[in-house]
């Protein structure tokens, strides 16, 4: 069956490694990763077809086949390892997704093993984020065995390359949401995750996460914690760029403290203070001013803080450490602190504000007030430096309370022990005295304290720089400063002064001025006075200039006198050498003259430069020199701390231009607001006036209709008698009324009398007159068709006309006023 077998060879190796048949495709990666593993370096050309088709090794890590796939991820491997840079990044886009979901969840473990070993190769190659960037989504995918699988592979990373190397922050942000995940392997994985990061930062990544989870899961953690707390880890594998670099074992294995706020984010605090804070923390409620502090608290509490312009809340804290209340100043306090530990250095500008209060409220008696003061007081300290608070601090040790006193020593103890910055000499001796003035104090506590800050001050400063300050003082308390000395323990090391160098010897001095001198140069034109050896030139002793004893001689007379010639040469020091010719490329250097006892052409003929020694620039010795460069150090000191002002300076400059625009653009908002609000009052007052003209015509139009009224009763009072209604009056009822004036209804006429004016009158002849039918023409009700009858129904016709006309006279006066009255309604709104 075998020699039946077709023959894949023939097919490239790409081809094969995409074929149907897995056996042909794991023939493929098995081929090519021995390929890989015999080129010389990453530009062989065997490497070329499987980079420019980058997407082929998403298909090899996601075969169908497992064994196939574990041959296929092996290959990867070796195609990283000897592919180099190019290859992570022209492949590392297509398969760190295929490697999470399909090979380090796969069954088998030698996968597993491949695919690892894949994801450290890519960020050895390259840096650490792209892998990361691409791993941390894989955290909340909806599979718990992919979760898993992803925090394995981030914990190695930290375990292989340290989290100095590795940005621990994207984990660090969704590691909470990790540990509340239904599936217990995944709280396993994100344990020995949280384990391996404390290994390298300590108690820092404990503000990043541990506030979001259970109680429970905290004490475990805690637990662990404690079992690796003293553990120092160490990076096991190094990037490409660090073994280019050549960083050594050393370097690597220094532990480096980190910080909670190297960490963290920062936050935006202000944009998150409540809109009444400032109305509420001056109530005159201590309740209330204590729960607004609360609140701000609350908003702080967290690693960093964003910085922006906190004046007002530092005027408001530092307002609350005068407050009666003592539960306000300890929420004050613990604000102080936040803002401080939050901001850091942008907390400088706010020292001055919060400082002098929290030192003045140190009178407080109650130990709780006391060691809320003092956490704030160091959480000041360490967003600033000695330099800028010493000044605060020893106008406060001469308080009149003796507990302001106490307090402040013991701050000022624990300033000298965790400073860094070695104090100047003004600093030094304004503290020194202030603490020797106080070993008399009437107080134990307070002389206790003073001598432990003179011998934590002496463990700075060292001994012989403190003994000017300890003239005076009985051996007692020496004994006792002393036994703090001893005890102490700081942080702040005194720079190296730069030493100078020794003069250079004679001959050095010699070497150094033919090494300067250039072919062509001229000698001084002066020459030095014939010395004692010209003048004795006659007598020349009888040493031999080439024996050992004719140095030192020389180099004796040299000394006391600088200028004589060496070994007493006998030429004229009026005399200057030739200068040496140079040789052109062609030309061979001469060969040296056969030594003589004087030379060549004897005394005369050695070159007089070459004898006299150079004479001393300056006569400085080498105590004078070191005294030199440390007045150059400290002028180059205080020029950088002239430049540190000027830029401090124009800062503040800024600041106050700043605050002078905000108060101008505040004025302009007030008085436009003022403007407005005039405007307003304006409109009211017409509004108003409006009004009561409107009531007046309302008032004027009522007494019109009155007037109208009784005109109409005073009209139809003759006839009959006066109606309560102008609409009785025409449209009566059947009530000794006549039949024609019918009472109208909603719709119409009334259905009892359903005869109009038209029916009612039949007729009607030129004079006015009424034919009506029957005998119902008259208003009385007779029948009688007399003269007089028929005069009064005229006149009653002509009453009910005049009546008829007024009416309609009336309602159209009605219907205008209630016109009116609607248009002064809708002004007045």
């Amino acid at each position: 069956m075998a020699d039946d077998e077709p023959d894949y060879s023939s097919i490239p190796l790409t081809d094969r490694a995409v074929h149907k048949i897995w056996k042909v495709r794991k023939g493929a990666y098995e081929e090519a990763a021995a390929d890989f593993a015999r080129t010389p370096d990453d530009s062989d050309p065997c490497f070329q077809p499987w980079l420019h088709d980058s997407g082929l090794w998403t298909k090899i890590v996601l075969d169908s086949n497992v064994a196939a796939q574990q041959e296929g991820i092996a290959a990867l491997c070796a195609f990283l390892q000897y592919g180099g840079m190019n290859a992570c990044l022209r492949t590392r886009s297509h398969t760190i997704g295929p490697l999470v979901e399909k090979g380090l969840s796969s069954t088998r473990a030698a996968t597993k093993e491949k695919s690892l070993e894949a994801l450290l190769l890519y960020v050895e190659l390259d840096t650490p984020a792209p892998v990361l960037e691409q791993l941390v989504p894989y955290l909340s995918h909806k599979m718990p065995k992919i979760i898993a699988a992803s925090l394995t592979a981030v914990t190695a990373i930290y375990t292989s390359f340290g989290a100095r190397t590795v940005d621990p922050k994207p984990v660090l942000k969704v590691l909470p949401g990790v540990f509340g995940h239904a599936d217990k392997n995944v709280r396993a994985e994100a344990t020995k995750l949280s384990i391996e990061l404390y290994k390298w930062l300590k108690d820092a990544i404990k503000p990043m996460f541990f506030n979001d989870l259970k109680p429970v899961q905290q004490k475990e953690l805690d637990d662990a914690f404690e079992k690796v707390k003293d553990e120092v880890p160490k990076q096991e594998r190094l990037l490409r760029s660090q073994q280019a670099a050549g960083v050594p074992d050393e370097e690597i294995e220094e532990e480096v403290e980190v910080d909670a706020f190297d960490l963290a984010e920062p936050v935006d605090v202000l944009s998150k203070l409540p809109e009444e804070f400032y109305e509420l923390v001056g109530s005159s409620k201590w309740k209330e001013r204590k729960e607004s502090l609360e609140s701000l608290f609350a908003i702080m509490n967290v690693p960093r803080i964003k910085d922006g312009d906190f004046h007002e809340i530092a005027r408001s804290l530092a307002k609350c450490m005068k407050d009666a209340n003592v539960a306000v100043v300890t929420v004050a306090a613990n604000c102080v602190e936040l803002l401080a530990n939050g901001l850091r250095r942008g907390f400088g500008k706010y020292k001055g504000t919060v400082l002098s209060p929290i030192l003045e409220r140190l009178k407080e008696k109650k130990q709780g007030v006391i060691d809320a003061l003092a956490k704030a007081l160091d959480a000041v300290f360490g967003s600033t430096s000695l330099t800028d608070t010493v000044e605060e601090i020893v106008e406060y040790l001469k308080h009149k309370n003796p507990n302001v006193k106490l307090e402040t020593l013991r701050f000022l103890i624990r300033c000298l022990r965790t400073t860094r910055d070695f104090p100047s000499k003004p600093e030094s001796k304004n503290i020194a005295e202030t603490c020797s003035k106080m070993l008399g104090d009437t107080s134990g506590p307070v002389r206790d304290c003073a001598a432990e800050a003179m011998g934590t001050l002496m463990k700075i400063l060292g001994e012989r720089q403190m003994n000017p300050f300890l003239d005076g003082i009985d051996d007692i308390k020496k004994a006792k400063i002393k036994e703090f000395f001893e005890t102490a323990e700081v942080k702040a090391k005194e720079k190296p002064k730069p030493v100078a160098p020794p003069p250079p010897p004679p001959a050095a001095a010699k070497a150094a001025t033919k090494k300067v001198a250039k072919p062509g140069t001229k000698v001084a034109k002066k020459a030095p006075p014939p010395s004692q050896y010209a003048q004795e030139a006659t007598n020349p002793p009888r040493s031999i200039p080439g024996s050992k004893m004719a140095p030192k001689a020389a180099g004796l007379k040299l000394q006391k006198k600088p200028g004589a010639s060496v070994g007493g040469a006998l030429a004229s020091p009026r005399r200057t050498a030739p200068p040496p010719r140079e040789l052109t490329p062609d030309e061979e250097p001469a060969p040296p003259p056969p030594k003589t006892a004087f030379g060549a052409r004897g005394l005369a003929g050695r070159q007089l430069s070459r004898e006299v020694p150079p004479r001393p620039e300056s006569g400085m010795g080498v105590v004078e020199k070191a005294e030199l460069e440390e007045l150059r150090a400290d002028k180059e000191r205080w020029a950088r701390q002239l430049q540190e002002d000027k830029s401090e300076k124009a800062r503040f400059l800024q600041e106050i231009n700043d605050l002078q625009l905000q108060n101008a653009q505040l004025i302009e908002e007030h008085t436009r607001d003022n403007l407005a609000i005039r405007a307003k009052e304006a409109q009211l007052v017409r509004a108003r006036s409006d009004a009561e003209t409107a009531q007046e015509q309302v008032q004027k139009q009522q007494r019109e209709i009155d007037r109208l009224k009784r005109e109409l009763a005073r009209a139809v009072r003759p006839t009959s008698p006066a109606p309560t209604d102008i609409s009785e009056q025409l449209y009566g009822r059947d009530t000794g009324l006549p039949p024609y004036a019918g009472h109208m209804g909603r719709g119409g006429l009334d259905n009892n009398n359903r005869n109009s004016f038209q029916s009612t009158f039949s007729g009607a002849d030129e004079n006015g007159s009424v034919v009506g039918r029957g005998e119902r023409m008259s208003p009385s009700g007779s029948g009688r068709n007399s003269a007089t009858g028929s005069r009064g129904g005229a006149d009653n016709i002509e009453s009910w006309k005049r009546a008829a006309e007024v009416t309609s006279q009336l309602k159209l006066r009605i219907e205008q006023m209630k016109a009116k009255q609607g248009l002064a309604s809708r002004g007045q709104r």
